[in-house]
């Protein structure tokens, strides 16, 4: 048998948890959709690869089903262009790393609005309503208060951040 490194190892059991877990999901939505329950035999992995936590994104953090705040990289948020209400995953691997992963993006629109700063905060003005962008976000397009943007929010509006989609 070939030996592996370890790096490659713990990185080919993080694909098949993630796999195991997609699987998972996709049960659930069959389920719920026609109502039949799919059995299947999972493969089996020979150590924990840490703990691993579901949550909601709340516009800058996970609130975890453990109902603790996990912060999610600005960066990473940034560029996944992450919607309050998303669903993620975090892998909290052995050595501490967290590793997060959107697993359940809701329903989105897009709309156009007005970028300011409020505060020391970023915020889009559209109409009467207010919403909040990472800071990341605005450095990362070169935006400045005044300029029109496009920003992704929840299908209903109903939300105080929003993922800015692009500069005008």
């Amino acid at each position: 048998m070939v030996e592996l490194p370890e790096k490659q190892v713990k990185r080919l059991k993080a694909l098949i948890q993630e796999a195991e877990t997609n699987l998972a999901a996709a049960r659930e939505l069959l389920v719920s959709l026609i109502g039949e329950k799919v059995v299947s035999t999972p493969i089996p992995t020979e150590e924990p690869l840490g703990r691993i936590i579901e949550g909601v994104f709340d516009g800058q953090n996970m609130v975890g089903s453990d109902s603790k705040m996990y912060p999610v990289p600005a960066n990473y948020a940034s560029k996944s262009k992450l919607v309050q209400g998303d669903i993620l995953k975090l892998t909290i691997a052995d050595d501490g790393a967290l590793l997060y992963k959107q697993i359940g993006p809701i329903p989105r629109r897009q709309i156009m609005g007005t970028l300011v700063q409020k505060e020391g905060h970023y915020i889009v003005v559209v109409g009467t309503k207010e919403y909040r962008v990472l800071l990341a976000s605005v450095t990362y397009f070169k935006a400045k208060p005044g300029d029109q943007v496009s920003i992704n929010v929840p299908e209903d509006g109903n939300a105080e951040w929003a993922a800015l989609e692009a500069a005008l």
